[in-house]
């Protein structure tokens, strides 16, 4: 698997159906964050997971309650299914409508667990996520 800018653009966002065992052990072993969205019959799932990065690889409170609060928000507005999984280091949602959202999403998310909740903001809007987008806490 190749590796990934930390954080990753949508573009870049790796899509792991079928493949997801393997894009899961590339992120271990690169000690990274994980990142993938992975196709379920019309719609796709967002996964990311802190785990992969290691120990060292803390999510702190403000990231943790920024995603939890846009998950909220994309299962309220039904841009995700109400099966989502929020934290506190592997997030997860189910039956979001199309790819481009879905990698726009896992990009996101994948900046939070970073520490840069700017694209969390702009990709989940009215989730009440800081606009500053620095979560070093």
């Amino acid at each position: 698997m190749q590796h990934l800018p930390a954080p990753c653009p949508a573009h870049l966002v790796p899509d792991a159906t079928g493949r997801f065992d393997a894009a899961y052990r590339a992120a271990k072993d690169q000690r990274v964050v994980f990142v993938g969205i992975e196709r379920e019959g019309e719609r796709w799932t967002v996964k990311v997971d802190a785990l992969t990065a290691g120990p060292d690889h803390v999510v702190g409170d403000v990231v943790n309650a920024a995603m939890r609060a846009a998950i909220v928000r994309l299962v309220q507005t039904r841009e995700a299914g109400s099966d989502a999984f929020a934290g506190p280091v592997y997030f997860m949602l189910h039956a979001v409508p199309n790819q481009t959202q879905a990698r726009e999403i896992a990009a996101a998310f994948h900046a939070a667990l970073y520490g840069d909740l700017g694209p969390l903001a702009r990709a989940v809007p009215g989730a009440g996520v800081d606009r500053e987008g620095d979560a070093a806490g």
